[in-house]
């Protein structure tokens, strides 16, 4: 949180309007560290999940962006699960096809 300059959980908890604006500008610091992993991955089939952008996305939100990195650079080798058993293959194929084109990636994004 601190990333985006938001220092009072209370607030955000209570405030769906920024978390939906944190949530934009992870979004795009995410698409900016992993551009070249979409340019190489979107359109493979990884463990019978076709690869989308949409999916990369949603799969760093639930594991980091590094660990998409390293799933989607080992042919889904190496995965991630978290307490609840969600797996990146599984947010890959969840979320996949969905048209991020409005989401500009940004090292820089910040919620305004």
């Amino acid at each position: 949180m601190r990333r985006f300059r938001i220092y009072n959980i209370n607030t955000f908890l209570k405030n769906p309007e920024l978390q939906e604006k944190a949530f934009i500008a992870l979004c795009k610091v995410n698409k900016w560290i992993l551009r070249k992993d979409i340019k190489r991955s979107i359109g493979k089939t990884i463990n019978g999940v076709k690869v989308t952008e949409s999916g990369i996305l949603a799969a760093a939100h639930l594991a980091g962006a590094g660990n998409v990195k390293k799933y989607l650079r080992t042919g889904g080798r190496v995965n991630f699960s978290d307490a609840y058993g969600s797996s990146i293959r599984y947010y890959i194929k969840k979320f996949g096809g969905y048209n991020l084109s409005e989401i500009k990636a940004d090292r820089k994004a910040q919620v305004h």
